[in-house]
């Protein structure tokens, strides 16, 4: 038998050497809560392709918008009633940090399908994680009252069924719990025929800038349901 060896990569990337002790490897942090919008290390260092520190100020700048205009459409938003959150679609975290509530746990997710983006969320104070939405997601320790999901289904469009990701969705998602969908109208009336089928209570809104955004978001709550007392497996 011939066995063929590959060389393995390292796992974690390591904080550049520095040149004496007065300087901080990887770049000096802001303290916290100052350095959710600070411009992170790795970008203001250009470590991050495709990101500057302009174009994260009008990210940053973007999701405060977006989050403000959430709270409009649900006012429980930064509220306790939603402790845990998670963030299906991360990107730079902007969510996460517009929200900016003590009363609220965000889970970062960075899809393993997008840009590299969890080192950022890190430098923000951030927590996140990697992972594969065609697969199924951990829910230890806990289960989550707010989903917010940015184009999560345009991005898996050519890659698994938005029905299972949805399915997946309804089991990390509590009874009453709420999910913020924002994408195409094509790909979110997709998502609001089987969120129907799954029997969340669903409604279309037109982006915060107008009805001619291509745009939409989908606001949708899982209900408390169970059979009547006359329905039984001999039915």
């Amino acid at each position: 038998m011939h066995f063929r060896y590959k060389q393995m990569e390292t796992c974690i990337t390591p904080f550049p050497e520095v040149s004496s002790t007065k300087e901080v490897a990887g770049g000096e942090l802001k303290k916290f809560p100052s350095r959710l919008f600070d411009v992170p290390p790795r970008i203001a260092n250009g470590e991050v392709e495709g990101v500057t520190g302009k174009s994260y100020q009008e990210d940053s700048k973007l999701w405060k918008k977006h989050v403000n205009a959430y709270k409009k459409m649900n006012s429980l938003i930064g509220t306790r009633r939603y402790r845990n959150v998670m963030d299906m679609n991360a990107g730079l975290g902007g969510f996460a940090a517009a929200l900016e509530s003590p009363k609220s746990w965000v889970m970062n997710v960075v899809p393993t399908t997008a840009k590299n983006t969890l080192g950022v969320i890190y430098e923000r104070g951030l927590i996140g994680i990697y992972h594969d939405w065609c697969e199924g997601f951990s829910t230890y320790p806990r289960t989550y009252d707010l989903i917010h999901a940015n184009g999560v289904f345009s991005l898996y469009e050519n890659t698994c069924k938005p029905e299972d990701i949805l399915l997946e969705m309804d089991r990390i998602l509590r009874p009453e719990g709420a999910v913020i969908f924002r994408d195409e109208v094509d790909a979110l009336n997709k998502v609001r025929k089987f969120a129907e089928g799954m029997r969340w209570d669903t409604k279309m809104m037109d982006h915060e800038d107008g009805p001619l955004m291509p745009e939409k978001i989908l606001i949708a709550v899982k209900q408390y349901w169970v059979g009547s007392a006359g329905n039984s497996t001999s039915d």
